[in-house]
């Protein structure tokens, strides 16, 4: 990654950080709650989860949204988790996103289980995009990796995202050495015969355990080179030079339509490029995925401040954001908080 070095001013009204990059992504958590427990996220008896008073409500959620959109040029939100179709209303919360001027861009990460009731309202209600994440497609290794039997109910997810016209449905993989890097190329084929976009991601140290290793990563280049050894693949320069902060890369299937992304997020970074800020279900800021700190704006916002002084916390926080994520840093230490509880 080239070295970032600080700029001596910022933009006023946006969420500018001192190496000239503009956060217009917001990856807002609704819950930490999960409905499986996934052997790279969380331990077979779960976490405790946040209290209930210690959450934003939809009311708060709106609001700093709001702010987010008005004041501080945020384009696009996307609604994480933990599992975000645990969040009560949520097509409700969906529908008042929706209504805020300028409209933003509504994604929702999701494990899928539930979607396949819920697609078509959510997508009435306001949703533009869809990410389900998927990684196997055999019932046992899903059963092994989840530690719930639901893989027919994921599936019956990504039909229904289908159907409801939230395309094109993006599908999540991570590939875990000996457990399911034998999929790589039926998945890939499956994800073309069922008409969806497979992005695959490098494992990454978010898992509540600490048990990450990066020798036991299965990387994006081993990930490209298997696929292509079956279905050769092809970069498009259009995509290359549209990619933008966008952080798969992007490849095309020879001879056909169909593309997959890869997305190394660990041994190719892309944190030169990174427009993303998280806030998390409790309502704290993130300017990265693996920050070790963060900025109370839920504190804030209970206290009666006025929108101007929550803008002016979250361009201070983003002031601060570092030039990288540091995993390739002899001193990188794991976020404190696992994956469900700072939201994808």
């Amino acid at each position: 990654m080239p070295v970032l070095r600080p700029l001596p001013t910022q933009g006023a009204g946006r969420l500018a950080d001192r190496y000239g990059r503009v956060a217009t992504d917001l990856r807002l958590s609704l819950t930490d709650r999960c409905n499986l427990r996934c052997t790279y996220c969380m331990p077979a008896e779960g976490l405790d989860w946040m209290p209930s008073a210690q959450l934003l409500s939809d009311e708060e959620v709106v609001r700093l949204v709001r702010v987010g959109v008005e004041r501080l040029g945020i384009t696009t939100v996307r609604l994480t988790g933990g599992e975000p179709l645990l969040r009560r209303n949520l097509e409700g919360l969906v529908a008042a996103l929706a209504g805020l001027e300028p409209r933003p861009v509504l994604a929702l990460t999701t494990n899928g289980i539930g979607l396949a009731g819920r697609a078509e309202g959510l997508a009435a209600a306001g949703l533009d995009r869809i990410n389900i994440s998927l990684d196997t497609l055999e019932d046992d290794t899903f059963a092994r990796l989840t530690r719930r039997r639901r893989l027919a109910d994921v599936l019956a997810g990504v039909r229904a995202a289908r159907s409801a016209g939230l395309n094109p449905v993006k599908i999540n993989t991570v590939l875990m050495r000996g457990v399911n890097d034998h999929e790589a190329v039926s998945l890939l084929e499956w994800a073309m015969a069922e008409g969806v976009q497979l992005r695959f991601i490098e494992q990454m140290p978010l898992d509540a355990q600490h048990a990450w290793q990066r020798q036991t990563m299965v990387a994006a280049a081993e990930i490209w080179a298997r696929l292509d050894a079956r279905h050769p693949l092809v970069e498009d320069p259009a995509d290359a030079l549209a990619r933008g902060s966008a952080p798969a890369e992007l490849f095309r299937v020879a001879g056909t339509t169909h593309t997959v992304g890869i997305i190394a997020a660990v041994s190719k970074p892309f944190c030169g490029s990174c427009d993303r800020v998280r806030l998390t279900a409790d309502g704290q800021i993130r300017t990265c995925l693996f920050s070790r700190s963060e900025t109370d704006l839920r504190s804030a916002l209970r206290s009666g401040v006025e929108d101007a002084e929550l803008a002016g916390i979250w361009i201070a926080a983003i002031t601060g954001k570092q030039a990288g994520h540091g995993i390739d840093d002899p001193s990188f230490l794991q976020p404190d908080r696992p994956m469900s509880a700072i939201g994808g």
